[in-house]
């Protein structure tokens, strides 16, 4: 089967083809992945997905993508830490995931990513709540929430240096723990290599890992679990 025998599930514009199948395939529209893309080509995507869903959910956006997508769409909002724009529908519909997905930073320095992740969980029907800061430096600190942690349906862990933090996280619950590494750390971190590499080599069982600074892999995947 080729594109064609599919009618209108693809919208084709001189840069992209819109994919109208995905919320069939995927249980969620297509999401804009903003770097690299000009504010007109992004504006021009989320105005299709728009028309076809009430919706969009744009990450990695740079200030030109924001300010043009505001322009465009005065009710999106719009996070500057994350780097996200979403326009819920309206009215947004309540949350379908069975749980809450908990998304945990081990520093301040690890919030533009797990605020990516926030986001998208949200622009996926869940309930989402935030643990910020309590990174092994002071392990008291996350000793102390654990029965925020075990009321959780899913536990996104992010941190950067070493990449400790789901390991502990790990070791605590029986949830699914999803571990984003970041790219925060001094030199020998090398970019959130050496978490990634600390995070897929966890003592702890179960932990599932994505790539490096991808809030959205990780919300992704959480929401998946959640809505089994």
């Amino acid at each position: 089967m080729n594109l064609d025998d599919l009618g209108g599930l693809f919208e084709r514009l001189p840069f992209a083809t819109i994919d109208h199948l995905r919320p069939i395939t995927q249980g969620h529209p297509e999401v804009i992945f903003s770097q690299g893309k000009t504010a007109a080509q992004v504006v021009a995507i989320a105005e299709r997905l728009v028309a076809a869903n009430g919706t969009f959910l744009a990450t990695r956006t740079a200030p030109e993508h924001r300010a043009a997508l505001r322009e465009r769409f005065p009710g999106a909002e719009l996070n500057e830490l994350g780097r996200t724009a979403f326009l819920p529908p309206d009215p947004e519909p309540p949350p379908s995931g069975l749980g809450t997905i908990l998304i945990v930073t081990a520093g301040t320095a690890d919030l533009p990513v797990a605020e990516e992740a926030a986001v998208a969980a949200r622009a996926l029907r869940n309930r989402v709540e935030r643990l910020t800061d309590v990174g092994v430096a002071g392990i008291h600190r996350v000793l102390s929430q654990t029965t925020l942690l075990r009321d959780a349906a899913v536990v996104i862990v992010v941190a950067g240096m070493e990449g400790a933090l789901p390991s502990v996280v790990g070791g605590l619950v029986k949830r699914p723990v999803i571990a984003v590494p970041t790219s925060v750390g001094y030199g020998a971190a090398f970019g959130g290599l050496a978490a990634l590499l600390g995070m897929l080599t966890s003592c702890a069982a179960g932990i599932t890992v994505v790539n490096i600074d991808n809030g959205f892999g990780a919300a992704a995947a959480a929401s998946r679990i959640n809505h089994l």
